[in-house]
């Protein structure tokens, strides 16, 4: 749109113009370097890891077994048991993240009591990891005699990304618009028809988003595994849900604790398989959530 001018006031010089936009060229120029510098130095510590970890990095590294000698040590039963691990926290946290974000969004009413429950989920989403692991021990390895097994680390870690499920649900659900759930309502369809076969197919890749990157999140964590009793040395795989196990971060923790350098090496090629799961992971739920956004749309 052109600007008018007042009848005897003189149009802007191309210098005041000039001017008057360094102020937002500046602020683009900072937002470009706020971008830059975490990337640079993200890649600058995946390529020094990855080099540091080439050595080592086989296929005799990833089907290999612990060993007191780091030239024979692999990460098989720690790769193993974090896929157990990881693939346990989603079939608990998911159903009743979601479940619970369903319920709040959609029959919870807006009182005051809701709006403690807000605020309560979005501390939790903040409270050290650490914490959910002494809550583990207490609840389910001793009040619950779970013990030092899988299915106790991976309640734990349910607990642990819960808060994150539940408040990226709701937000998905809050981007549905409301008019949709009316148009359903005035046809007749019940809540219950209206969420299942309009709000939660629509919701859906939002949900798949934020819990990916909640699991994300599971997948690094180490201290709340510690803390349940996760062997640090383990020779055998997980064999049911009472059983032992150990997760890939622990197993690197435990090498970069050992003053051999080659340990720190195999620690290395550890982080590397680490990021290639959790990248595979993320493959996983971008073509999830394409997949239901195209039939959403």
């Amino acid at each position: 749109m052109s600007q008018t001018t007042q009848p005897g006031s003189q149009p802007p010089t191309p210098i005041a113009a000039s001017r008057s936009r360094a102020p937002e060229r500046a602020f683009v120029w900072l937002c470009r370097l706020c971008i830059a510098i975490p990337l640079v130095m993200l890649v600058t510590l995946i390529a020094d890891v990855a080099i540091d970890g080439a050595a080592r990095l086989d296929w005799d590294f990833v089907r290999g077994l612990p060993s007191r000698r780091a030239e024979r040590a692999g990460i098989w039963p720690a790769l193993v048991g974090s896929v157990y691990l990881i693939g346990l926290t989603i079939a608990l946290a998911l159903p009743a993240g979601v479940g619970a974000a369903l319920y709040l969004e959609e029959y919870g009413k807006r009182n005051r009591l809701a709006g403690l429950i807000e605020v309560n989920i979005a501390n939790l989403a903040g409270v050290p990891s650490v914490i959910y692991g002494l809550l583990g021990l207490g609840l389910f390895v001793r009040g619950l005699g779970m013990g030092a097994s899988l299915l106790a680390g991976a309640c734990t870690m349910a607990l642990l990304v819960l808060p994150i499920v539940i408040m990226a649900s709701r937000e998905a659900l809050r981007t549905v618009p409301q008019p949709l759930r009316e148009a359903g309502l005035a046809l007749g369809a019940t809540r219950w028809q209206v969420t299942r076969q309009i709000v939660l197919p629509m919701a859906l890749p939002g949900i798949l988003t934020g819990s990916i990157l909640a699991v994300s999140r599971a997948i690094g964590e180490t201290a709340p595994l510690i803390v349940v009793g996760a062997v640090v040395y383990i020779t055998f795989l997980p064999d049911g849900l009472s059983s032992q196990f150990t997760a890939l971060p622990i197993q690197i923790f435990h090498w970069t604790s050992m003053p051999q350098r080659a340990f720190l090496v195999n620690a290395a090629a550890g982080i590397v398989v680490l990021l290639a799961t959790l990248l595979a992971l993320n493959a996983v739920a971008i073509f999830l959530r394409n997949k239901y956004q195209r039939r959403s749309a």
